[in-house]
């Protein structure tokens, strides 16, 4: 049945309101006709002619639910005075015409319409019996006229509802796919920035070594491959989640802070000494802290590489009470104060930017500026290891 309701439903959806007020209107039409008709006394035709016109006003119900109410009253009025046998027993115009204001006409109007007719049926009705059906009738009719008219209003809402449902459903993918594309940029930059500037500065050495230290030369040209491995491999693992919809993406595990010793070496290979502290957690720590406290390392030995001119570098990750706290300093020119810049030191590049988001992305805060005294630069990270609200969550 639901189904057969739904064709139902469709089919009329798409049928002239005007066709079926008219039908309505024949259908009153003949009721009362027939009621003049089978009457006892034998009328003329102005009587049927006065039956026929109170359902004739009936296909301009929706437009103007007032006017046609007042028009079919009155010439019900007039039949009623003038041939009040011939009156059928359910006049479906008055019913139909104020179940039709009930359901659209203004409150003003409504209410006015339904006071006004209470009293004409109290009035204008000859017995007890009949003024009591009248107003079962017509009020019936004004009942049932407000409840289609607040559940109309009720589907609106909820049809409201899913339109705004819809807006922020569609809001907030649009705002998934933009944090999706920030956090792949931030991937590929961390990436291809560490592994493009070792590369650069081996390749750039080694010219110099090749003739006059061979062996060096060997180990320069073995970090350019290593570094260049390691970019193809982390770069396939961010280009996992591009694959298409269905597919299952082949995805390594996000980098871990057991991996920094590598990370340190790989610099070392540059020149540069890399003093490396690394707590032992008590426990497990959050994927997404590891990966974050990684890549905060990562950046700023890279910034450190292509622009510190530093000969020594410090990494320290050590847990502290609810945070993981990051620290790396080197002992290079530092930075020269700029009153443009942000208090915090991270109004510079897109790493020291992409720094603070890491950090802000798992509930924690990041700054970067001048070392101790003002020698080198120094950028700490504390990340909360529980408890933390999430950006975004």
């Amino acid at each position: 049945m639901t189904g057969r309701t739904a064709r139902w439903r469709a089919r009329a959806a798409g049928v002239d309101p005007y066709v079926l007020d008219g039908l309505l209107a024949a259908g009153s039409a003949a009721v009362s006709l027939w009621s003049v008709y089978h009457d006892d006394t034998a009328w003329d035709w102005w009587v049927y002619l006065l039956a026929f016109g109170t359902a004739l006003p009936l296909p301009w119900r929706r437009r103007a639910p007032v006017t046609v109410l007042a028009i079919s009253g009155g010439l019900s009025a007039a039949l009623s005075v003038l041939a009040h046998s011939a009156m059928p027993q359910l006049p479906l115009y008055a019913v139909i015409a104020l179940y039709t204001v009930a359901d659209r006409a203004g409150d003003r109007q409504r209410w006015t319409v339904l006071a006004v007719t209470v009293v004409a049926n109290v009035v204008g009705t000859r017995s007890p019996n009949g003024a009591l059906f009248s107003l079962l009738t017509s009020v019936g009719a004004f009942v049932f006229g407000c409840l289609v008219r607040e559940l109309r209003r009720l589907a609106a809402v909820e049809a409201e509802r899913a339109r705004e449902a819809g807006r922020r459903a569609a809001s907030d993918a649009a705002r998934a796919v933009a944090e999706e594309r920030a956090r792949i940029a931030r991937e590929m930059h961390d990436i291809l920035a560490h592994a493009v500037s070792l590369m650069v500065i081996q390749a750039e050495a080694g010219p110099l070594v090749v003739r006059g230290d061979p062996e060096r030369a060997i180990k320069v040209f073995d970090t350019i491959a290593d570094s260049g491995r390691d970019a193809m491999v982390q770069l396939r693992r961010v280009l996992g989640v591009l694959k298409e919809d269905g597919a299952v993406p082949e995805l390594a595990p996000q980098p871990r802070l057991a991996e920094l010793p590598a990370l340190a070496e790989r610099v070392r290979r540059t020149g540069l000494r890399v003093e490396l502290e690394v707590d032992d957690p008590a426990g497990p720590l959050p994927a997404d802290i590891e990966a974050a406290g990684y890549r905060i390392v990562q950046e700023a030995l890279t910034n450190t590489v292509k622009h510190a001119e530093a000969g020594r570098i410090e990494v320290r990750v050590v847990r502290e009470g609810t945070e993981l706290v990051v620290l790396v300093s080197d002992d290079g020119r530092g930075v020269r104060p700029r009153p443009d810049r942000a208090a915090g030191g991270l109004s510079g590049g897109r790493g020291l930017v992409g720094i603070r988001e890491r950090a802000a992305a798992c509930g924690g805060r990041a700054e970067a500026g001048p070392g101790p005294e003002g020698r080198g630069f120094l950028v700490s990270a504390r990340l909360p290891l529980g408890g933390g609200e999430r950006v975004g969550a």
